[in-house]
């Protein structure tokens, strides 16, 4: 998984900052009277306030919009489904529950992949879940690990981590609480701002995963290898269905640019979670993810029934 650290579009609105001047206070000739420093500062203030308000109301709308609409991958049956089929690609195994514990170096650059998800040691994800659990558990097997954590972030590297930190991950895999911090670190990074997006462009439960699984494996950044950026290469060559388009010409388009980006950083990938998972369903008409559904993955097939 890329960085988890930057959430910038769905996830949080983005306010426009101002430049600030510093205005001597003890000058008489500007004592009660506006400078062109003061004046640019306060409609700075202004314009900042401005855009948070905007960005609230809009945020405001949007909650209300997806309020009306269908859950979608939100309903209980469906959410459940998206963690089986993610779970074939990141642990082999539709059984996603028994990957708490899992935790190994598969050799493409992120350090350690860990957990339900994927977090990783070199991706800021697995930081920012130990962190946030240490929080509220701070006697927990992993915390003593968080210096090197901190030290390995955005690297491949051990250091610091061999040889406890993979038994220390697995023991502590044992615990609900863990388990719970897992789920939500996963809804609240993944899972969560996919759907709501989805939802806002106005896609299915199909586009919904679609967007789900590009988010868990791109990650939630904004550059051209990350989700976000993904998607703006999507909308320059097709329409949304919010934007009036087709939704299965503009789901076509974004598997198409997701697939070269995948071939682009990893030459030779199997592309088997775009080609024989995501792009069969679309294929076969089904946008609602309706079971039951096969699908294949790395040449295993799986199926919901």
């Amino acid at each position: 998984m890329k960085r988890a650290g930057v959430l910038l579009l769905a996830a949080v609105p983005v306010i426009a900052t101002g430049v600030y001047f510093v205005v001597p206070g003890d000058s008489a000739d500007s004592a009660g009277v506006p400078t062109a420093a003061s004046s640019a500062t306060a409609r700075s203030t202004r314009d900042r306030d401005d855009a948070k308000d905007r960005a609230e109301e809009e945020r405001e709308a949007d909650d209300a919009l997806i309020a009306d609409l269908p859950p979608g991958l939100a309903a209980p049956a469906k959410k459940e489904l998206a963690q089986q089929i993610v779970s074939s690609a990141e642990n082999s195994t539709t059984e996603w529950r028994t990957a708490y514990g899992t935790i190994e170096d598969l050799g493409d650059g992120d350090g350690y992949t860990a957990g339900i998800i994927g977090f990783c040691t070199g991706t800021h994800d697995l930081l920012t879940l130990v962190e946030r659990y240490t929080e509220a558990h701070p006697d927990n097997g992993l915390a003593e690990y968080l210096p090197a954590l901190r030290e390995v972030d955005g690297t491949d590297s051990h250091e610091g981590l061999d040889p406890g930190f993979t038994a220390a991950w697995q023991a502590e895999a044992e615990v609900p609480a863990f388990r719970t911090a897992q789920e939500e670190e996963r809804d609240r990074v993944y899972f969560e701002p996919a759907v709501r997006l989805a939802k806002l462009d106005g896609l299915g439960t199909l586009g919904q995963f679609v967007y789900y699984d590009a988010m868990v494996f791109h990650g939630p950044d904004t550059d051209a290898e990350g989700f976000y950026g993904l998607r703006e290469q999507a909308l320059g060559e097709a329409k949304t269905p919010g934007q009036g388009g087709s939704e299965e010409a503009y789901l076509d388009t974004f598997l198409d640019v997701r697939e070269q980006a995948m071939e682009a950083k990893r030459p030779g990938i199997d592309t088997s979670r775009v080609d024989t998972a995501q792009r069969r369903f679309l294929k076969a008409g089904n946008l609602k993810l309706a079971t039951p559904l096969v699908w294949e993955m790395y040449g295993d097939t799986y199926n919901v029934p």
